[in-house]
């Protein structure tokens, strides 16, 4: 019997079917052989990329401490806010996310809302908060029941001073990376290795059962042990602050301190400067300036300022060094043998070299003077003279090797080169100028160690600042020694260079720098910013400085400060720096235990009498005083002295101590002398010390019996400020009631 067409169209159907199933199951047999066995790895890794989550683990960066272990920057534990986008669980529960941590942790709702409505597992809300914001976040999910929150331990880098050594420090970015500084020039050193966790994670951001999890250990970065001294740049930064306040510095001013036997920095400051806890804020005039410029100029503004105040200006801003650079000029002079100490000069204020006639800066000239008066005068025609003598051979052979050619190679980032002529075209005028500093740029750091070299028996160091590299262990890594570049000029012309510096301050243009009881060396400096010139061509700008060498028979510190544009009618070296490193040096030396032996004619000029300072500027007040061997205390933040205790013309026998008040605010109220005559020993004791008063007794003998007040001083009655000394004589008996106050 015949089949029906339809059956055979549905047989043909159904082996056409099965011939497609057979072979789509043929080929979906060979791509998973292709996938699991041919290319099983390669997709076997592409998964693992899909599904492995790596939770990174900081490592601590390392700790920087000044020479004596005093912590400059440390790290500490903070925290990493972040959330879990696929675990939020509702449009109602997202938007208390987006309120809540904005308003804690101070970020934008749209930024939080941004990362709210990701496909993802693991999203930063905000890196590094500290410990009371940590728990603030945690409180608010808890409270919330908001498990979608999450907190990750981190570290974060902390300055334990405000605007502390803070160009030399730097600071790191909010990657933790160093940014500027010992921060940034030993990154990799005191970074560390992170670790890390690698886990399985879903699509949801959930942990899925698959047998994958590791952990990879951080190792922790090693530390810097510095040659800055923390007492040292303490003193120094707070006259350099004072400074620029007191005499309205434009360009910011910096200070370096350095030890010229080994080339270790002791301290380095620039002013105004920066807290490397708030690197990004500038200070509140700059801010002030950049908030009334239009909206679009505010950005650039902004950044352009805080790079400005990053800048380290002590090894980053070459300038002409003007009479501090006479040192070197000395110094290859007497090197060289074309000056001799027996040479005089004649200065009529002025002097003709070639068609050009350059002046002294004291107009009616310093007349008929000996080597040892023209550096302590300062007087240019006789430098040029002898830079003349020495001639552009003998000159430029000494400017290189003091090392003013070439960078130091001081361990920071950002290090500028000198800006000089070119021997080969050099004239006769350039060595003339050059001759008394002016017309080449050097850098400070530069100038510093040159002269360092001039005064310590003629070896050129290389200045550095980090003295060991310790490991997390304690275990010193690396230990960096004194490294002598080359001998410059011979022992014999150092000490002549040092006891004619010394000649500057004790008699010449540096007496300001004094400090009673040391030999002081110096160097003052006035030099016209010849590329900033008025409309008629004429010189407007200054820098002021001074450069200290103490003690100047055996020099233990060497201190170049720089006041970058001083306000001042007179910006005289002289007048603007010297006497603010006489204050450092006042401070510094003591702190370093060195100790005072006092010239006759320094125990002269301790009258015992106070002098009147009111009226005068901080540092003109510390040397005044400073001069009459008094010990001064400086109170209120001012920079003009508004009071004093004691009063100008009180008696104080020398080292004691001046307490000079800037804010009227802070003056103490007077107070009345009591009346103790006819009193007991206790008994005047009691009245004395409880009116806040000084005692001092006369007349008391341990074996009498008692013994009253006969006289007092000053008398009962009297007007006097707190802790003004009463002195009280004592007789056995009764007193008679006579008051001895005069």
């Amino acid at each position: 019997m015949s089949k029906s067409p339809n059956a055979i169209i549905r047989r043909r159907i159904l082996a056409a079917g099965a011939i497609m199933v057979l072979v789509g199951f043929s080929t979906l047999i060979v791509r998973l052989f292709n996938i699991q066995i041919v290319n099983a790895e390669e997709y076997q890794r592409e998964a693992a990329s899909q599904q492995l989550q790596v939770t990174e683990l900081s490592a601590t960066r390392g700790t920087i401490y000044d020479r004596n272990g005093n912590v400059l920057a440390m790290s500490s534990t903070a925290w990493t806010v972040c959330i879990s986008p696929v675990s939020i669980k509702n449009d109602t529960q997202k938007e208390l996310i987006v309120s809540g941590l904005s308003e804690i942790l101070g970020v934008s709702e749209e930024y939080v809302r941004e990362k709210c409505e990701r496909n993802s597992g693991y999203e930063i809300i905000k890196k590094r908060i500290d410990k009371a914001l940590a728990e603030e976040v945690t409180t608010f999910a808890s409270n919330n029941k908001i498990s979608a929150i999450h907190l990750d331990e981190d570290v974060s880098r902390k300055y334990p001073y405000e605007n502390f050594a803070a160009s030399v420090l730097g600071f790191v970015n909010v990657d933790n990376i160093g940014a500027y500084g010992l921060e940034a020039y030993y990154n990799k050193t005191l970074s560390g290795t992170s670790g890390k966790i690698v886990s399985a994670k879903n699509a949801w951001g959930s942990d899925m059962p698959f047998d994958y999890s590791e952990l990879y250990s951080s190792e922790d970065g090693n530390s810097l042990v510095t040659t800055i001294d923390e007492g040292i740049q303490y003193f120094v930064e707070k006259h350099l602050e004072l400074a620029v306040k007191e005499h309205d510095v434009q360009q910011r001013a910096c200070a370096i301190a350095m030890d010229p036997n080994t080339g270790k920095i002791l301290a380095m400051a620039t002013k105004g400067d920066f807290d490397p806890n708030q690197y990004s804020l500038v200070a509140d005039s700059v801010q002030e300036q950049i908030d009334a410029l239009p909206e679009d100029e505010r950005a650039e503004a902004l950044q352009e300022a805080q790079f400005d105040q990053w800048r380290n200006k002590a090894i980053s801003d070459p300038y002409e060094p003007g009479s501090v650079f006479k040192i070197i000029t000395l110094a290859a002079a007497i090197e060289s043998n074309t000056t001799v100490l027996g040479d005089t000069f004649d200065c009529p204020g002025y002097i003709q070299v070639g068609d050009r006639k350059i002046s002294c800066w004291k107009t009616f000239g310093h007349g008929h003077q000996t080597l040892a008066d023209a550096i302590k005068n300062s007087c240019n025609p006789a430098f040029i003279t002898i830079g003349l003598r020495m001639g552009l051979t003998n000159f430029n052979y000494y400017f290189e090797a003091f090392g003013l050619t070439d960078k130091t190679g001081i361990d920071l980032p950002g290090e500028a080169k000198s800006i000089y002529h070119d021997p080969d075209t050099m004239s006769e005028i350039d060595l003339a100028s050059s001759s008394f500093g002016q017309t080449f740029k050097v850098t400070p750091i530069e100038l510093i160690t040159a002269v360092c070299a001039a005064v310590n028996g003629g070896t050129l160091y290389e200045p550095y600042i980090v003295e060991q590299v310790v490991s997390s262990d304690g275990t010193v890594v690396i230990q960096n020694e004194p490294n002598a570049v080359r001998q410059v000029i011979s022992e014999e012309t150092s000490e002549i260079v040092r006891t004619m510096l010394e000649k500057v301050v004790s008699e010449g243009s540096g007496k300001t720098a004094k400090v009673p009881g040391y030999s002081i060396g110096g160097k003052t400096g006035t030099s016209e910013k010849l590329d900033k010139t008025n409309n008629d061509g004429e010189v407007e700008k200054y820098v002021s400085s001074f450069l200290a060498v103490a003690p100047a028979d055996d020099p233990q510190i060497v201190i170049l400060l720089l006041l970058d544009e001083a306000q001042m009618e007179n910006p005289y070296g002289s007048v603007v720096a010297a006497p603010v490193v006489g204050a450092m040096l006042s401070d510094i030396l003591p702190y370093m235990g060195i100790e005072p032996s006092y010239t006759e004619e320094e125990l002269e000029a301790m009258t015992g009498k106070v002098k009147d300072v009111t009226g005068n500027i901080v540092h003109d007040a510390l040397t005044t005083l400073r001069l009459q061997g008094y010990s001064v205390t400086v109170s209120g933040s001012g920079t003009t002295v508004v009071s004093q205790l004691p009063e100008g013309g009180s008696k104080l026998s020398a080292g004691g101590t001046v307490t000079l008040y800037t804010e009227e605010a802070l003056i103490p109220k007077e107070v009345e002398v009591p009346d103790v005559i006819g009193k007991s020993v206790t008994e005047v004791n009691n009245a004395i010390i409880g009116a806040g008063l000084k005692l001092k007794l006369v007349g008391v003998s341990e074996s009498a019996k008692d013994q009253v007040a006969y006289s007092q001083n000053p008398a009962a009655g009297t007007k006097v400020y707190p802790d003004t000394v009463v002195e009280v004589t004592f007789t056995v008996g009764t007193g008679d009631g006579k008051d001895g106050g005069e």
